[in-house]
């Protein structure tokens, strides 16, 4: 025994068989249920987000093209610009309005527009929308006369606010008139003679000849039967107009009225 074990040699590392170690991948029968679920939870979130940047990039792509058609081509351009209202202001408004045919729809300021028009005298009030594809509507209406202002061999026909906004040769008929220096929104005597004239009764407007204002605290109306009626400045306008009416019965050719509370006939 003890010569057999001499006989042996000892075994080296070197003598030992090597083992070769190679990476192999794993099958995918082989991955965990858990990391097959994260692959695939991956996959379709990698897919939505390139549907949805796909999603986005059509988007902008359409939106361009259609701020490339509605603003540098002809397809929305102005070929019309309507005036709904007035068809005797209507050229008068277009001219105003200022708007070139072939200006892109889209372009057109409309605020810019509508102040453009209201400097028109006539125009009280003027709104600018688009018709598409291709129409600028303007709708204005037009300033009522309150009264006519004689001025020289022409008449001056003033709103109830007292903006002058025509000259005619005549006053129309039915017209009140008053007699004032200088008519218009910021005169005091216009001011007080419309006061007055929005004061009177049916009796007195039907009698009425013309307002006469030198100052706005000497009004006076002469009547169509040739009284006149002191109306003082325009205060107190309503109880002036009721005592005045009740005194157009009495004999005399001048009704005093400036003083309300105490009102004379002479």
């Amino acid at each position: 025994m003890a010569g057999e074990a001499r006989g042996r040699r000892p075994v080296t590392d070197a003598a030992r068989p090597r083992r070769r170690w190679r990476l192999v991948l794993a099958r995918r029968p082989d991955l965990p249920a858990l990391v097959r679920r994260l692959f695939a939870r991956a996959r379709r979130h990698r897919s939505r987000v390139l549907l949805a940047l796909g999603a986005g990039v059509l988007a902008v792509a359409v939106v361009i093209a259609a701020l490339v058609v509605v603003y540098q081509t002809s397809a929305f351009a102005v070929r019309d610009v309507r005036v709904d209202g007035s068809r005797a202001l209507a050229a008068d408004v277009r001219t105003a309005a200022a708007v070139p045919p072939g200006t892109p729809l889209a372009d057109v300021d409309l605020a810019a527009t509508a102040r453009r028009v209201r400097t028109l005298p006539p125009v009280r009030t003027a709104v600018v929308s688009r018709e598409w594809p291709h129409t600028v509507v303007v709708t204005v209406t037009e300033r009522t006369p309150a009264a006519a202002v004689p001025q020289g061999h022409t008449v001056r026909l003033v709103d109830a606010t007292g903006v002058v906004f025509r000259t005619v040769a005549s006053a129309p008929r039915g017209l009140p008139t008053i007699q004032v220096a200088h008519p218009g929104p910021a005169d005091d005597s216009t001011r007080a003679a419309l006061t007055v004239l929005a004061a009177l009764t049916p009796k007195l407007r039907a009698d009425l000849r013309r307002i006469e204002v030198p100052r706005p605290t000497r009004v006076t109306l002469r009547l169509s039967d040739g009284r006149s009626v002191v109306w003082g400045d325009a205060s107190r306008s309503d109880r002036k107009a009721a005592a005045a009416t009740a005194l157009l019965s009495q004999d005399g050719s001048t009704i005093d009225v400036s003083a309300p509370d105490l009102v004379t006939v002479r």
